[in-house]
């Protein structure tokens, strides 16, 4: 039985510098799953990752970069969705997870404890999959739990309708279900801390 009346809140951050890309529509779609489960939910992407260089020990922070730290600190889980560059994340979504280093020092140190689902946009299965194990390697590093499913989308396929919406049947299912298993392991652990376990 849930033991607090706040939702989960689930930050949603990725994409590209473009709004409305690829990778920015199919978090969405898991960002949607999550708000049915009930869940508050934030989009950072497009401009909102047009950041500064984050650079260790310059504490002077832009609001955009101030921003992005606050909804580090509120989120009870995060998805993180990167296009794949090369056979990796994109170097603006890892300029954007770095400034999690100024939670270093907080009582719940980067995300500990916090669901993290994991979705790549490629255009192809091979950089897919090598993408999708670096966000989860990052995951790790940042002390989250990826959740159990991540979701790669090809692009290289024929995908997306012609209105732009995402008409692969079998990856919006795979992209609800990672918001779906976000939501539910924020509650279980909020659970779980709140009985002082």
């Amino acid at each position: 039985m849930e033991t607090t009346s706040r939702q989960p809140f689930i930050l949603g951050i990725g994409g590209t510098s473009r709004r409305g890309s690829a990778t920015e529509r199919v978090l969405q779609i898991s960002l949607e799953a999550a708000r049915e489960e009930g869940a508050e939910t934030a989009l950072v992407a497009g401009d909102d990752l047009k950041l500064p260089m984050y650079a260790p020990g310059v504490s002077d922070r832009t609001p955009e970069a101030a921003r992005l730290v606050s909804l580090f600190r509120k989120c009870d889980g995060v998805i993180i969705a990167s296009p794949a560059y090369h056979g990796s994340l994109s170097g603006l979504l890892k300029n954007a997870l770095d400034y999690t280093e100024d939670l270093r020092g907080d009582e719940r140190v980067y995300f500990d404890g916090c669901a993290v689902g994991c979705i790549c946009c490629a255009g192809g299965w091979q950089a897919g999959g090598q993408t999708l194990a670096a966000l989860r390697a990052i995951a790790h590093a940042l002390r989250g739990w990826p959740t159990p499913l991540g979701a790669v989308v090809n692009t290289s396929l024929p995908v997306f309708g012609e209105d732009g919406s995402l008409a692969d049947g079998q990856a919006v299912s795979q992209l609800r279900t990672v918001g779906w298993q976000v939501t539910h392991f924020a509650r279980m652990a909020r659970h779980y801390r709140e009985a002082g376990r």
